[in-house]
């Protein structure tokens, strides 16, 4: 048994503040003001000028991609394609994969303002074939000996620029899949395991992961399903099933459906493809591109909600965000649930329209605040292809809270890195002030509405009694200092069922039985 006694931040209905929290065996037993006597000769811990806070939820991650990629070559931060050169030539000279793989090119924070070449590839990387993942997560180049594996499934497929050697759209898939089905389930379950780790460490105790990126027989669910439930320590992932097919989740006893790649209606604003209601503003004859048609969406929207399953789509621009809320209308007007959680995922660009059918349909919204100033996709390359005036009204937190609508966050990872403080920081501090929200809604939908939106709320996401002390110890107390300083703040100890996180530490085999076995909530 042990007494926390400090900042409590409950993030409990009211957003109540209390001075001590008792854990015993896993579970929160008493929180309040006053100690009750037949607690005061437990263990103390006295948190001073600390913040005790429930974990955070990754409510939208693509996490078998976010472990490739973590155990790769990042080069999110490099200010020139030159560095990039450079770091690539180095990382090629040390690693024994047959296949190099890095992650976070970007044309819009390097000097010299255009993406990396495949030409450029070809200089530092000539033997292996190799991949860099632009920072969205929808595009890479590849360099000529990966070109030329993959050249005839691709030359007949939207995106293919062998010029250059960016894909997007579907050559991008193609890509994509061939990448992952090359890595061994054997090192994809370590990464897995460290990527764990990394999360756990910031704070995160729940991870929504979307999966299903082209393995064969979609084994990746499957693995990933098997990791989720191999866990160790008290750390929690739910899967959602990238698919328009429902049974790919029923046969695989999972109650929700959805995410990215082929559930994604439209690309995004990197590429110039997120699919708007009126042209670019640099380009008059593009609008971006609709993957599917209002029928194709719809179809799958009735036929998933009438499974019982919750559905979650992806959509960037405005008129993707349109398509995904009038085809869950149409699906919740053909067969009513009263407590879907069905979500419409990054939320960029919405309508007027959109927002009144999500808060009448209780169409969750599960956010990127991380999008908001984000160094890959600043705000004067935003301004230069949406025009100042659609640009203000990107990501608008504080007109999706006002209409009632429930606000999760989540990193898209490997897109941005898991890191709940900056989601906080970034949702207080909008670049659009009028779109800021305050302390303790950042607070809730970093933490509670995420393990809501998977209807986790009953047993995590708050502090209160008879729910696991799932807790995170914050280095200040986010409620008493200025909005302008969160990211000061730090992650001290993340406590999951009431014992401090300890890294994963079982073997494949043994994370493999235990996850086929296991039957903890996944």
């Amino acid at each position: 048994m042990k007494v926390y006694c400090g900042n409590i931040l409950s993030v409990n209905q009211n957003d109540d503040v209390f001075k001590y929290l008792v854990e015993d065996n896993e579970k929160i037993i008493y929180v309040g003001n006053e100690l009750p006597e037949s607690y005061k000769n437990a263990e103390l811990i006295e948190l001073g000028d600390k913040a005790l806070v429930p974990t955070f939820c990754d409510s939208h991650q693509h996490f078998a991609s976010f472990s490739i990629f973590n155990a790769g070559l990042n080069v999110m931060d490099c200010e020139s394609n030159a560095e990039m050169m450079e770091m690539i030539k180095e990382f090629v000279k040390k690693s024994k994969s047959k296949t190099i793989i890095a992650f976070g090119a970007s044309p819009y924070s390097v000097k010299e303002k255009v993406l990396l070449s495949r030409d450029q590839l070809d200089q530092v990387c000539p033997k292996k074939p190799m991949m860099v993942v632009k920072y969205d997560g929808h595009a890479c180049i590849v360099n000529s000996l990966l070109l030329k594996k993959l050249d005839k499934k691709l030359r007949t497929l939207r995106g293919y620029h062998p010029d250059t050697g960016e894909m997007n759209q579907e050559a991008f898939f193609v890509v994509s899949d061939y990448i992952t089905n090359s890595v061994s389930i054997f090192n994809l379950l370590k990464q897995m395991q460290k990527a764990a780790d990394f999360q756990a460490k910031r704070g995160i105790g729940l991870i929504h992961t979307v999966s299903g990126v082209g393995f064969l027989l979609n084994l990746d669910i499957t693995f990933e399903k098997i990791f989720g439930k191999s866990l160790q320590n008290g750390l929690q992932l739910r899967v959602f099933s990238q698919s328009m097919n429902p049974k790919v989740a029923m046969r695989r006893h999972l109650p929700r459906i959805g995410g990215c790649f082929e559930c994604a209606l439209d690309g995004c604003f990197g590429s110039q493809d997120a699919k708007l209601n009126a042209p670019y503003e640099n380009d008059k004859n593009n609008t971006g591109v609709l993957y599917y048609s209002d029928e194709k969406v719809t179809e799958f929207c009735k036929k998933a909600n009438r499974a019982g399953l919750q559905i979650e789509m992806h959509a960037i621009g405005d008129a993707a965000f349109d398509q995904a809320t009038r085809c869950l209308k149409a699906a919740l007007d053909d067969y009513p649930r009263e407590d879907h959680r069905h979500g419409i995922i990054h939320d960029c660009l919405p309508t007027k329209e959109g927002i009144e059918i999500c808060s009448k349909y209780h169409i969750t919204m599960p956010v990127q605040s991380a999008f908001i100033g984000w160094k890959q996709e600043p705000d004067e390359y935003l301004e230069e292809i949406l025009g100042k005036d659609r640009t203000s009204t990107l990501n608008p937190l504080r007109t999706f809270i006002d209409n009632g609508i429930i606000l999760s966050a989540g990193s898209d990872g490997p897109c941005t890195t898991p890191d709940p403080i900056d989601w906080m920081y970034k949702a207080c501090n909008h670049s659009n002030p009028k779109e800021s929200i305050t302390i303790q809604e950042a607070l809730r939908m970093c933490t509670y509405n995420g393990y809501w939106t998977t209807f986790d709320e009953k047993e995590r996401g708050s502090l209160e009694v008879g729910k696991f002390a799932d807790m995170v110890i914050l280095s200040k107390n986010p409620y008493q200092i200025p909005l302008k300083n969160l990211k000061s703040i730090e992650v001290c100890e993340t406590i999951l069922q009431g014992k401090t996180y300890k890294e994963q530490h079982q073997g494949v085999l043994s994370m493999i039985f235990k996850g086929i076995f296991n039957r903890h909530k996944i």
